[in-house]
């Protein structure tokens, strides 16, 4: 079943107008975020407004249909994040000013290294690092209620 006008409005003011996973901004991308069912379909997931995140499409394409990640210090499979049952500050910190986000849990761990939210896998300047630089010189980044 589609997601509703007035869904998908509800579900990008309830997260602020940021992907709930790496925290970018939706104003600054050419393209509306995506809605990331956090249960996937695939795994019967509904598409009930509970169950739905707000994504960047580059969170949403790498997170795919994984729920669940390891944990690089303690090579354990924990679940990755859950914006619905989790807050975003109890697992991840920004580091450099706001370039690079650090998991603080194992959760937190997991999911950057699921969702790759540093493009660790590219060159810095080829990479959201980059973008996110460019971001902070613009005064648009981190966002505000991050660093509180």
């Amino acid at each position: 079943m589609p997601i509703s006008d007035a869904a998908k409005q509800a579900i990008r003011k309830r997260a602020s107008y940021l992907c709930e996973y790496c925290h970018s901004p939706e104003r600054l991308s050419a393209n509306r975020f995506t809605f990331d069912h956090i249960i996937p379909k695939s795994l019967g997931g509904p598409d009930e407004i509970d169950n739905l995140a707000l994504a960047c499409r580059r969170c949403n394409e790498r997170r795919y249909n994984f729920v669940a990640g390891v944990d690089p210090e303690t090579q354990e499979i924990v679940p990755i994040f859950n914006p619905r049952q989790q807050k975003w500050e109890e697992h991840f910190v920004w580091l450099d000013n706001g370039v690079v986000i650090q998991g603080i849990t194992p959760i937190g761990r997991a999911t950057c290294i699921r969702l790759d939210l540093n493009d660790t896998r590219y060159p810095e300047d080829d990479s959201i690092r980059a973008t996110r630089r460019f971001w902070i010189q613009t005064g648009l980044h981190p966002p505000a209620t991050d660093l509180s």
